[in-house]
């Protein structure tokens, strides 16, 4: 071969693996554009996801610390629970743009959409995702007291959950519709622990702990403690929930507390409510990432094992944000 020849095909053949590399470069570039474009995807417009929540302890703050973890890692974004006095003060701080998302009780949902009882004024940045699982209205009284039934509850000392949560604005809402005003009872605004351990000292006739069941403190309670669980008649309640609609008819279950057949009650609807302002897609993403890992919450907490996407759009108090209904929508396209 002559030198022309071969300076030829050397030239041929690093010419090709100069394009086969450029081509190749080309590739990765759009391999890595296409990787970049579905990590954008993957994000979110706002920086900061806080979610307003209740007590320490309390099921609010159980599974929002879970859901928290899960938006920060799969949005990178800044995500962490507040713990705080509950629904009010979270609606209160949603409105004042200090949290993104929260957890709140319908009833207090419902004062603050119309601007009435803890609300001087309608709450406007707020719409909610979803309906997640009930909680029930549950009456503890010691079998001493003589408590069998909310009447029963006149001049006697009890815990109506602290001041400014959705278990609180739920006792007096139900109080009143059977004629009661707290000037008729010996008012206790006490949390879960404190009521439960006052009830066992002798300090309460009984108490409201409205949540998911069971209740961890009303457990620990029962264990060598005489406990009444006081019904709420169904006929009654219907009455009252012409004017409160966040008020359903539900049953605690036989033996949930030893009781030995189910006990009538009031449950009203745990909600995730976000600022109205925040982005459809933001929302959106938020929306579907919450119900993709309904494992893992119900993990954290039983209580999250009544939540499903197919029943979340019922028993809303809230307008239901634009992204949360194109999760909706989709899901029901499938």
């Amino acid at each position: 071969m002559s030198k022309t020849v071969l300076k030829t095909a050397l030239a041929l053949a690093l010419s090709a693996t100069v394009l086969t590399a450029c081509s190749s470069d080309k590739g990765s570039n759009a391999a890595g554009g296409e990787t970049a474009a579905a990590v954008a995807d993957d994000k979110l417009q706002t920086k900061f996801l806080t979610l307003a929540t209740g007590g320490a302890s309390g099921p609010y703050n159980i599974i929002g610390t879970s859901l928290t973890e899960i938006y920060a890692q799969t949005f990178g974004v800044n995500s962490k629970t507040q713990t705080t006095g509950a629904s009010v003060e979270n609606l209160n701080l949603l409105q004042q743009k200090k949290v993104e998302a929260a957890f709140v009780m319908s009833d207090a949902l419902s004062e603050a959409v119309s601007g009435t009882g803890n609300f001087s004024a309608p709450i406007d940045n707020v719409a909610q995702i979803a309906s997640l699982y009930p909680n029930y209205v549950q009456i503890a009284a010691a079998t001493k007291s003589g408590v069998k039934s909310i009447e029963d509850l006149r001049g006697k000392r009890v815990a109506v959950g602290a001041q400014g949560s959705g278990v609180e604005v739920a006792a007096r809402a139900l109080l009143e519709g059977f004629g009661i005003t707290y000037d008729d009872i010996k008012v206790d605004y006490l949390g879960y622990a404190e009521a439960s351990d006052s009830l066992k000292a002798g300090k309460l006739d009984a108490a409201f702990l409205t949540s998911g069941l069971p209740n961890s403190s009303l457990m620990e309670l029962k264990q060598g403690f005489d406990l009444t669980m006081v019904s709420i008649p169904t006929d009654k309640l219907t009455e009252i929930a012409k004017d409160k609609p966040f008020f359903i008819p539900m049953e605690i279950p036989k033996d949930t507390y030893g009781n030995t057949e189910a006990v009538p009650t009031a449950a009203i609807m745990n909600a995730l409510v976000v600022q109205k302002d925040l982005s459809d897609d933001d929302v959106y993403k938020i929306t579907k990432v919450f119900f993709e890992n309904l494992d893992k919450l119900k993990t954290a907490h039983q209580a999250a094992a009544d939540i499903n996407a197919q029943s979340a759009q019922e028993n809303l108090v809230a307008p239901l944000h634009p992204g949360a209904k194109r999760y909706y929508d989709e899901i029901a396209g499938k």
